[in-house]
């Protein structure tokens, strides 16, 4: 394996590609490359090449959550989102585009079953253990995304900026299908540079756990007031965040057996963060 240092967004870009794989903090390609989930001849080390800052309105790709959740121009629920998300140890090498980026925790997929997402044609949580799975756009597959900051940053209505482009970060994730599995919409080589992050009123992002502290979220709220409206998003909920349409949305939930109390949790903090932002 040979590892590239890259000091340009331009030379870090004509790096990847040819089974070139972009490593940041590595909190999470490098588990991922030890147990033989994620394959790599070529790592670029992109630290030095993507922006790293946190002024307000504006985020960089390579900022840690540790810097994220102690800035005071980065808005409440982001700042709580990564406050929640890991222990200070990850918290402090974890880099925002790459949580943005994680693969499913779901244990059927990372013990290497022959699930949905790994090219099989079932979803083993399905009919197995799923009580940490997911009650929202479950059809094809039931795990459940991990990031809660990428919950926080959907509710607020942030934007993401490429090497290629820029659009909404609901633009980011896609659910996966029988003829494309993928979870993200970025292209081969495509490489995350910022975020831009607007103003709330105010905000705020609650979380359910299994123990108090440094473990994935069985349900996540973000929730943010702007001017037009209140943002509700989700985390733990659905293969990829979820956006609610509203606060009833809920009703409409398709929980697996194991994961109906999901429902009732998330109904639950949705009205709490309701009434923190009031």
């Amino acid at each position: 394996m040979q590892l590239q240092r890259p000091e340009s967004v331009e030379a870090a870009v004509a790096a990847l590609g040819d089974g070139a794989v972009a490593l940041a903090g590595g909190t999470e390609l490098v588990p991922l490359l030890r147990d033989g989930l994620a394959a790599a001849e070529t790592l670029v080390w992109i630290r030095d090449a993507v922006p790293r800052g946190v002024e307000a309105g504006r985020i960089g790709a390579g900022a840690t959550l540790a810097e994220l959740e102690t800035s005071e121009t980065v808005p409440q629920a982001l700042r709580e989102a990564c406050r929640l998300a890991a222990s200070p140890q990850i918290r402090a090498m974890s880099t925002i585009g790459g949580n943005l980026l994680q693969a499913t925790r779901c244990w059927y997929w990372r013990l290497k079953f022959p699930c949905a997402l790994h090219g099989g044609d079932r979803c083993h949580a399905r009919e197995g253990e799923h009580r940490e799975h997911a009650i929202l756009g479950n059809g094809y597959c039931a795990s459940a995304h991990p990031s809660d900051p990428a919950a926080a940053l959907l509710a607020l209505g942030a934007t993401v900026v490429t090497d290629r482009r820029r659009f909404p970060v609901a633009e980011l994730y896609r659910l996966p299908s029988q003829e494309d599995r993928r979870l993200t919409t970025l292209e081969p080589g495509e490489l995350l540079l910022e975020l831009e992050v607007p103003e709330p009123e105010s905000s705020t992002y609650l979380k359910a756990m299994d123990r108090q502290r440094f473990a994935f979220a069985i349900v996540g709220v973000a929730a943010a007031r702007f001017p037009e409206g209140t943002r509700i998003a989700l985390a733990g909920a659905a293969p990829v965040p979820w956006l609610l349409d509203s606060p009833d949305a809920l009703s409409a939930s398709t929980p697996l057996p194991g994961t109906a109390y999901k429902v009732e949790l998330a109904q639950a903090l949705v009205r709490r963060a309701l009434d923190a932002l009031a």
